[in-house]
């Protein structure tokens, strides 16, 4: 019979159009806008309409999610921001596209390098997300971040980041990435604990 196969694909999307109603019924109006919803409508489970409403909605990030880095800084004891960047220039060196351009502090008196950046530029328009800067660096200093709402309409003017535009706390990090973060300070407490072990078997051995 001609048109057989014509009526099979209309009998799935009238199978899919009458299950998106009969779902939401199901759910009582909570299967939009909701964690649950979305949480249902993204799993084997589901039936009819699926789609995220997007930008209302948002599909939640996996904690390996990622897109353009940001500088990490500790907070001081009067909230100072203390940046973990040294300027050391790996990250630059190691980007594929070369899209990252630091230039080191310097001492104004004695016009020695000093361990921190005076500017630090990314463009996003180029980075292409790889995340190698984050895991090159020594410091556990730039770190990928979740913030994928970049659209502009002028890219000179909002699309090359700046050093102040880049910098995003500890806190802030701990928050996206929490294994991460917890893998990264316990391996760092070690470090310091046999840092201080080391020094003070120096010190047991001089006295």
């Amino acid at each position: 019979m001609y048109g057989k196969g014509i009526l099979k694909g209309l009998g799935v999307t009238l199978k899919r159009f009458a299950d998106t109603y009969l779902d939401d019924i199901k759910w009582l109006g909570k299967r939009y806008y909701t964690a649950e919803g979305i949480a249902h409508r993204s799993s084997k489970d589901a039936r009819g309409i699926f789609t995220i409403q997007y930008p209302e909605e948002k599909l939640p990030l996996p904690e390996e999610f990622r897109f353009i880095p940001f500088l990490v800084y500790d907070e001081g004891e009067n909230g100072e921001k203390e940046i973990r960047c040294t300027s050391c220039g790996i990250c630059a060196k190691v980007c594929p596209p070369q899209c990252i351009w630091i230039t080191r502090t310097s001492d104004p008196k004695t016009g020695r390098p000093v361990p921190a950046p005076a500017e630090f530029y990314i463009d996003v328009d180029v980075c292409m997300n790889c995340g190698l800067c984050a895991e090159y660096c020594p410091f556990d200093a730039i770190k990928m971040d979740h913030d994928y709402e970049l659209a502009s309409y002028d890219r000179m003017a909002t699309n090359i980041f700046d050093k102040e535009r880049l910098m995003k706390s500890a806190a802030y990090y701990a928050e996206i990435r929490p294994i991460n973060n917890t893998r990264e300070e316990e391996a760092r407490k070690a470090k310091e604990a046999a840092k201080a072990a080391k020094a003070a078997a120096r010190a047991n051995k001089a006295a």
